[in-house]
């Protein structure tokens, strides 16, 4: 009697995820790679493009004495629109500073190992984001060489701050986060200033990286206290990561304008800047690891999950937008009806557009992963991101006030050159002050990057 053959199953065959790390990277490997970007000759194409955003810094500098000289006047706001270009891009630039504490805190107390490559340099974009941010609200108020009244400084009269005001509540969020930022960003290096100052070929140079490197000698007993502190700097960062950016979308919420006065605010704007943070953390990264050959230490697992992260938040942000205008619509008061009828087709429809083009439409390429492991592709998705989360701005502050209660007030809004060059030359200072971190400081954690070579060495021996 013949024998039934049972059909076989087709053999399925799982595809691994890409490696933290590439298997060919050894614990000497990773410290030359690292520090040879440091200590080799400095490349033409470094000096081309520190030239190129120095001289962006000088039109910065430029702006901002003629503003000093002249006065906010030279600007594009009014009377309704008295809130333009640079609020926006205080916002704007805060949001990118998010990812940056995001990556180093949040996902270290989660052991969360892919963040090892890149949250040296996230954190040093935090930083400079912040610098560039904190430049706009002191000459926003007309008067910059009075900014140290927002500060609760001991005086003989007994004036204080003015609590109730939001310009208040974002000088205490922002240099809370600053320094908080500074702290973290600076203990985490520590370690490998260590590394610099005894590689270091050059005496001068060696005692430069001594004296930052606090006597680091790597005992067991410098690594406990170093565990220690960095850990309890990553708890303190964490509820920055919300309260932060909630207090910044406290300056539109707390007011009654509409478009404004809305209670998704806090988590909406959350949302946005880990989504304008990861978008940016992405665009600068893709170049780095190309041009300093960095493709066996941060992996497509970066890329791959760093794109993951803007995808969700990306939904996060389109999920607001929608609530937002259902909520506008089911209120049923009138101005807050024309209000979003405004925005939508109105003399600013077409912002409006665009930031859904950019914020909502772009984005949904990331759900394959054939995009998300497409370098080119997710640049360009990222690049989308960094106009639209700006538009996004752009559109909750000019549309909102440019036609408000009273008809007759009603004016439009447009940016003058200066405050296109005040922009464009923070846009500057960020890349430049990016570009003097990746000549003298190690852009990836080398002791962090060392521990996954031995986490990986265990895992083969067990």
């Amino acid at each position: 009697m013949a024998r039934r053959v049972q059909p076989q199953k087709p053999l399925v065959v799982q595809r691994a995820n890409p490696p933290v790390l590439e298997p060919t990277e050894t614990i000497n490997s990773v410290t030359d790679r690292i520090t040879s970007a440091i200590y080799r000759p400095t490349p033409l194409g470094w000096y081309i493009g520190f030239a190129i955003f120095f001289s962006l810094v000088m039109v910065l500098m430029y702006s901002l004495t003629y503003l000093f000289i002249k006065g906010t006047g030279i600007w594009g706001i009014n009377i309704p629109v008295g809130w333009g270009f640079a609020i926006i891009n205080f916002v704007w630039w805060i949001g990118i500073g998010h990812a940056g504490t995001l990556i180093s805190a949040i996902l270290l107390l989660l052991y969360q190992e892919w963040r090892t490559a890149i949250n040296r340099l996230a954190e040093a974009m935090t930083l400079f984001a912040v610098a560039c941010a904190g430049i706009f609200p002191i000459v926003h108020t007309g008067r910059p060489w009075l900014a140290y009244w927002l500060l609760p400084y001991p005086n003989n009269m007994g004036v204080w701050p003015q609590f109730r005001s939001p310009l208040v509540w974002d000088v205490f969020a922002v240099t809370t986060y600053g320094t908080v930022s500074l702290l973290f960003w600076y203990t985490g290096l520590v370690p490998d200033l260590a590394v610099m100052r005894d590689r270091a070929k050059n005496r001068f140079v060696a005692r430069i990286y001594g004296a930052f490197a606090l006597g680091w000698r790597g005992s067991a007993r410098h690594w406990k206290n170093y565990n220690i502190a960095y850990l309890i700097l990553a708890g303190i960062s964490t509820p920055l990561v919300v309260s932060v950016h909630s207090v910044v979308s406290l300056d539109f919420a707390s007011a009654l304008v509409p478009g404004w006065h809305s209670t998704i605010f806090p988590p909406y704007f959350v949302a946005g800047a880990i989504f304008a943070g990861f978008a940016m953390v992405l665009t600068i990264t893709i170049p780095l690891r190309v041009f300093y050959k960095m493709q066996s230490i941060i992996t497509m697992r970066h890329i791959e999950n760093m794109a993951k992260v803007t995808l969700v938040t990306g939904l996060v942000v389109a999920y607001g937008y929608l609530t937002e205008i259902f909520m506008s619509w089911y209120s049923g008061e009138t101005f807050e009806r024309y209000f979003i009828q405004n925005r939508i087709s109105g003399p600013y429809w077409w912002s409006f557009w665009a930031l859904m083009l950019c914020n909502v439409m772009a984005p949904q390429a990331l759900w394959f992963k054939r995009v998300r492991t497409n370098l080119a592709a997710v640049f360009l998705v990222c690049m989308f991101v960094n106009i639209g989360m700006w538009l996004e701005r752009f559109v909750i502050v000019s549309t909102s006030l440019h036609r408000d209660f009273l008809p007759s007030s009603w004016d439009g809004y447009a940016g003058t050159i200066w405050d296109w060059s005040t922009y464009v030359g923070t846009i500057g200072l960020f890349l430049a002050l990016l570009f003097l971190f990746l000549r003298l400081l190690p852009m990836i954690s080398i002791f962090e990057t060392k521990e996954l070579v031995v986490h990986r060495e265990e895992s083969e021996t067990h």
